[in-house]
C-alpha cells in the first residue's frame, strides 16, 4: 500500500465513541456478601413448627387495639387451647413459598396475626372473634385444607367428629339388622303357624276324646 493511501486509511478509520461515564462507575463493586441473620432463621424455624404441629391455622387481619383488649382476647382464646402468634410477613412469606401452604400467600398483606391450635376449634374461635371487631378472619387451613372465611363458618356448623362417627356406625349397623330380621321373619312366621295348629289339635282332642282315626282293615274271610 502506498504511504499516502496508508495515511488516508489511518485517518478515516472508525473509532467507537467512549461512554460518558466510565464502566467501573456503572458496575457496583462486589462487596462481601451479608450473612443471614440468625434471629431471622430462628423465626422461620418457629413458623415451620407452627404449621407442622397445628391442625387449625387461621390468618387474620389485625388492626390497632388497646392492650387490655388484646390480653382479654388471648385469655378467651387460650381457654379453648388457641394461641395468638405474631410473625412479620417478611418471615412468613419465604417459608410458605417453599411449602404446601403457598396458596395462603395472598392473605399475608398488611398486618396479620395467626390463631393456631392443635385441635379444630373453629366454632369457639369464631365466637371469640365476634366480639373483637379489630381482628378480621381472612381464611384458615384446617386439617391441611385451605378454607375461606365462609368455608370456616360452614365448617363450624358441622357436628363434632364423634357424633358424625356415631351416626355413620348406626346407619351401617341398621342395614344388617334389617336384613337379618327379614331373613328370620319367614321362619318365625312358619313356627308360629305350626304352634297354633298344634294347640288347636290339642284343644280338639281334649273336648271330644281321642280324634277318630281310620278304621283298621279287616282280614279276608273274617265274619
Amino acid at each position: 500500500m502506498h504511504l499516502q493511501r496508508h495515511k488516508l486509511m489511518a485517518l478515516t478509520e472508525y473509532l467507537a465513541p467512549r461512554p460518558a461515564v466510565p464502566e467501573r462507575c456503572l458496575r457496583p463493586a462486589a462487596g462481601p456478601q451479608e450473612e443471614e441473620n440468625g434471629y431471622a432463621r430462628l423465626l422461620r424455624r418457629q413458623v415451620e413448627e407452627v404449621f407442622r404441629d397445628s391442625r387449625m391455622i387461621a390468618v387474620c387481619q389485625y388492626n390497632s387495639m388497646p392492650g387490655d383488649d388484646m390480653v382479654l382476647m388471648r385469655h378467651y382464646l387460650r381457654k379453648h387451647n388457641i394461641e395468638v402468634k405474631f410473625f412479620l410477613n417478611e418471615i412468613v412469606r419465604p417459608v410458605l413459598s417453599q411449602s404446601r401452604y403457598k396458596n395462603l400467600l395472598p392473605l399475608f398483606v398488611g398486618r396479620n396475626i395467626l390463631l393456631v391450635s392443635p385441635e379444630t376449634k373453629a366454632k369457639e374461635m369464631l365466637r371469640v372473634l365476634k366480639g373483637v371487631p379489630q381482628v378480621s378472619l381472612l381464611g384458615a387451613c384446617i386439617d391441611d385444607t385451605i378454607l375461606s372465611r365462609q368455608g370456616v363458618e360452614n365448617f363450624a356448623k358441622l357436628p363434632p367428629l364423634e357424633a358424625s362417627q356415631g351416626q355413620t356406625v348406626g346407619a351401617l349397623a341398621l342395614l344388617p339388622s334389617q336384613t337379618c330380621s327379614l331373613l328370620q321373619h319367614g321362619a318365625a312366621h312358619l313356627t308360629a303357624l305350626l304352634d297354633r295348629h298344634i294347640r288347636q289339635l290339642r284343644d280338639g282332642a281334649g273336648e271330644g276324646g281321642t280324634p277318630a282315626g281310620p278304621e283298621p282293615a279287616q282280614s279276608p274271610g273274617a265274619p
